[in-house]
């Protein structure tokens, strides 16, 4: 899995992959991050801060109420924005959501790569099927699933939102 290290001003305090049970960053804070592992490579992104929910792990897409900074697992017909959570960040507790860059991603058997993305009945995993309104903008898949490791995918984040139409 990637290596991700926080860029600038804001490094120390919580590692981009590890959860707290106290708020160590203003919530809603964005940072950049660059992956530091050479066998993944994934470049430079961004991650923003925010509080956990219940059966979250890592690379669970989570939409995120901005009205608060909590996270919910993304399920079908939700309006927001989202991010793929980096930590196994459960309720009350504090991480790292990934939303632009190359991350990894929960998905549903047969996700394909190069396709585009929805939300599914499935909370906090995504899928190629169409399922109407449930487009996730800004994401897409770079691998099939099982790729970089089991039940998640790598894709591609340019600050994905969905918006139920």
């Amino acid at each position: 899995m990637a290596n991700w290290e926080i860029i600038g001003a804001y490094g120390g305090g919580q590692n981009i992959d590890e959860t707290s049970t106290t708020q160590k960053f203003p919530l809603g804070l964005v940072v950049q991050g660059n992956d530091i592992d050479s066998s993944t490579g994934y470049g430079v992104g961004e991650f923003i801060y925010a509080k956990g929910v219940a059966s979250t792990v890592v690379g669970s897409v989570a939409l995120i109420d901005t009205n608060g900074w909590t996270t919910s697992l993304g399920t079908a017909n939700d309006i927001g924005q989202l991010g793929c959570s980096m930590s196994i960040n459960v309720a009350n507790q504090f991480g790292w959501y990934q939303i632009t860059g190359n991350g990894v991603a929960k998905g549903l058997a047969s996700l394909a790569d190069n396709k585009a993305v929805y939300l599914t009945s499935t909370a906090g995993s995504i899928d190629d099927a169409v399922v109407s309104g449930d487009l996730i903008f800004g994401m897409s898949t770079v691998s099939a699933l099982d790729t970089p490791s089991s039940g998640l995918a790598l894709v591609s984040l340019a600050r994905p939102y969905v918006v139920d139409v």
